[in-house]
């Protein structure tokens, strides 16, 4: 028992050391492994901004030439992120137009959920890869001697890998939704668009360039930490088992397979 504690307290001991000796090493930026993690850095960040920045609008030409005083006014609903669109009033100057109080009146949807899961997800990848570039750089000797290191990071890859494709795709889904509820459609949806003497036409909504690319980016993300799954792989023990055996057989070091 108490070997076993002073054998732990050894491994903890050398573990200290190692992380208190940062080392600035640039090698590994050029190996395939530390390049694709720094376009998938570059890559989170258009993800997460691009989806998480964007605000747009709507707007309906609202028109009564039934009344005593015919109006022709424009009436918009400003929306983004996270897209609770159910939330989202018309608004109108003056508020009433053609006897009807807009601001009773929102649009319809909510798509908050895969939104901010998308958002999420990217911004907590976008801090995975700051640690692990940090790690790449500063403790590269930890890395090569260290196997579940390289083992959970291999691990992670392949769930992020996953994750990507599901999040974008509740997010393509979701922005598809978004369109449709913000479009031409939604003269049919409204309410007062119905009433006697009162004429809706669809008027504008914003362009949603910027949400096509989240969604480019989402599936650029899936491509990339599934690509750099192998050079990951290459630095496990699943890759070499046998020479990294010998080498622990032998009182020596994994040799280092990729960084």
């Amino acid at each position: 028992m108490a070997s076993n504690i002073y054998m732990a307290h050894q491994r903890i001991s050398r573990l200290g050391q190692r992380m208190s000796s940062f080392q600035l090493n640039l090698n590994p930026l050029k190996e395939p492994l530390g390049f694709i993690k720094i376009l998938e850095w570059i890559a989170s960040i258009f993800a997460f901004a691009t989806c998480g920045g964007f605000k747009g609008k709507t707007e309906i030409l609202v028109s009564c030439p039934t009344l005593k005083v015919p109006e022709n006014k424009t009436v918009t609903a400003t929306f983004g992120y996270p897209f609770r669109l159910n939330k989202v009033s018309f608004q109108a100057l003056p508020s009433n137009v053609c006897d009807i109080d807009w601001k009773n009146f929102v649009l319809i949807g909510d798509y908050s959920s895969s939104a901010q899961f998308y958002v999420t997800f990217a911004v907590f990848v976008f801090l995975y890869c700051i640690a692990t570039l940090l790690l790449y750089v500063g403790y590269t000797n930890l890395y090569r001697d260290n196997r579940k290191l390289p083992m959970a990071d291999f691990v992670v890859t392949l769930v992020v890998t996953f994750l990507w494709l599901v999040s974008t795709s509740a997010w393509a889904k979701a922005l598809t939704d978004i369109k449709i509820a913000t479009g031409h459609s939604i003269v049919q949806e409204l309410e007062p668009c119905g009433a006697q003497g009162v004429m809706c036409y669809f008027g504008s909504v914003t362009s949603m360039g910027s949400l096509n690319v989240s969604v480019i980016f989402g599936f650029l993300n899936m491509i990339l930490w599934g690509g750099n799954a192998w050079f990951v792989y290459k630095e496990t023990s699943l890759h070499s088992p046998s020479n990294t055996s010998a080498s622990h057989t032998q009182g020596g070091m994994p040799p280092p397979t990729g960084i």
